[in-house]
């Protein structure tokens, strides 16, 4: 009781997005050109940007690494600066440096940063690497914001206080609309995969029985599963079942062109962080033309007439969801197609571009 204590004190301590005095919620001045700054490339920045600042009408864009140590060859002039989840001292020393010329300078989160930090779930350096490039500059930043964006409505809602914008995942069709290896229908390996981050550690916990029984009750099946170190012992001496360390981002995409996944797993329970995530793992499963497996959450919706599986977190539906999916390729077939389709419609968001006028 008293570590919680003392987590919500230090969770009110923390900084957070505030838009500067004066600020309209939309550029100062026209924009001639968008700076976008962030780790490049990520699944962040090509879920939310890519495609949108390739939309008609938009200015000229251009993607800065946040590890640069220099940004003095970057154009100011009539710049609408966008920062991808973090600031780092560089970043901040030029925006403050170029405030006059900036066309306006913008936020965009899609994580509960605070509650990742203070959280128990997340590797330390992890927690500790999000304090100081996602919240720790804000006390610099905030003097300049002119517009925060957030992935979702709540967690636009935990940033009220900067009149946060909902700005959805929109994706580009190359991102995710390619060709499918498991389109062919072959039935002697079937494979089934969770690809998680390593803080979600209780859906390892929901999914390792599951899978232990299913695997058990047919043979033909294999599963794959990336992990951290907290949650890597529980797949540990299981047969047909390969473990994995995380790849990058590029890697990641480059190796998804060439293999095939039956089924996909996309297990989320409620939690502070995880009800403020967005449906970003449809975009994964559309681009893996698996069958995908989804959780009633704030995240995937409800079940609906959609024809995507969406289950609550009852391990015996799932385990027999699991087993249907797996000796019936033609309700593969359809809940692939069904989340195909609504990761489709994703991508259309793109065309508006970001509305970046002056206000």
């Amino acid at each position: 009781m008293r570590d919680g204590w003392l987590r919500r004190i230090f969770a009110q301590a923390l900084p957070t997005p505030q838009l500067r005095a004066g600020a309209t919620g939309g550029p100062r001045t026209a924009v001639r050109r968008i700076i976008l700054i962030g780790r490049h490339p990520n699944p962040t920045s090509d879920y939310y940007f890519a495609a949108r600042l390739a939309a008609p009408g938009m200015p000229p864009h251009q993607m800065v690494d946040i590890k640069s140590n220099d940004f003095s060859s970057l154009d100011a002039e009539g710049a609408f600066v966008i920062l991808c989840r973090y600031a780092s001292a560089t970043a901040l020393k030029w925006i403050e440096q170029e405030r006059s010329k900036l066309a306006g300078v913008g936020l965009f989160l899609d994580d509960d940063i605070p509650g990742i930090v203070t959280g128990r779930e997340a590797a330390i350096g992890y927690r500790l690497s999000l304090l100081l490039l996602g919240l720790m500059p804000l006390r610099r930043l905030n003097r300049h914001l002119d517009i925060v964006w957030a992935s979702t409505p709540k967690l636009a809602d935990r940033l009220k206080s900067a009149n946060a914008r909902v700005l959805p995942p929109a994706p580009p069709a190359s991102l995710w609309n390619g060709p499918h290896p498991n389109a062919s229908g072959h039935e002697d390996q079937l494979l089934i995969a969770y690809h998680a981050t390593a803080i979600h550690v209780d859906e390892h916990r929901f999914l390792q029985p599951i899978i232990k029984d299913v695997l058990a009750a047919r043979p033909h099946a294999r599963f794959e599963v990336f992990a951290g170190k907290a949650s890597a012992y529980l797949w540990q001496g299981m047969d047909r079942v390969v473990f994995r360390q995380q790849v990058s981002w590029s890697d990641y995409l480059a190796e998804a062109l060439t293999r095939r996944i039956d089924i996909m797993l996309v297990p989320l329970g409620s939690s502070r962080v995880n009800d403020c995530r967005s449906a970003t793992k449809r975009i994964d499963v559309a681009r893996a033309g698996a069958a995908g497996i989804f959780s009633i959450s704030e995240a995937y919706g409800s079940a609906d007439d959609s024809g995507e599986i969406r289950l609550p977190l009852d391990a015996t539906v799932w385990r027999n969801t699991l087993i249907t999916l797996i000796d019936e390729p033609a309700k593969r077939r359809a809940a692939a197609q069904a989340t195909r389709d609504i990761v489709a419609r994703m991508s259309l968001q793109a065309q508006a571009g970001l509305g970046l006028n002056p206000s």
